[in-house]
């Protein structure tokens, strides 16, 4: 199941990790907007890393009968903060800063979920929201 969930979030960072490739690379004192999207296409995915590998160690970390359960809330979270982006910057697909925008804002929202992983990872499932 873990591996599904790697090829499934692979497979959805895959356009926008191709687009970086075919694009510029990423000139961090650079105001060129190709380079500016790359940079932030390039931080996203490090971001994005950091945050498969806590996960598996979380998962790792928690009892049988208490990983379907991150399981199932991570993957509607997954799903979430493309939904949550993509729209907050709909009116934005058009502009040269696009990737930038797209990417900064998956970056804030996985930032803020390390916080709902860490908490499994100490105390075990949340209080119902």
């Amino acid at each position: 199941m873990r591996m599904t969930s790697l090829f499934l979030g692979l497979a959805v960072l895959a356009p926008a990790a191709a687009w970086a490739q075919a694009g510029a690379a990423c000139v961090p004192d650079s105001a060129a907007a190709e380079h500016v999207n790359a940079c932030a296409v390039q931080r996203f995915q490090a971001i994005d890393s950091a945050h498969h590998i806590l996960y598996g160690d979380v998962m790792r970390a928690l009892s049988a009968n208490e990983r379907p359960l991150l399981r199932k809330e991570q993957s509607a979270w997954n799903r979430q903060r493309h939904a949550t982006c993509k729209a907050r910057h709909a009116a934005d697909e058009a502009a040269v800063n696009w990737p930038q925008r797209l990417h900064d804002c998956l970056s804030e929202l996985t930032q803020e979920r390390r916080q709902d992983l860490m908490h499994w990872l100490h105390h075990g499932a949340p209080a119902q929201r």
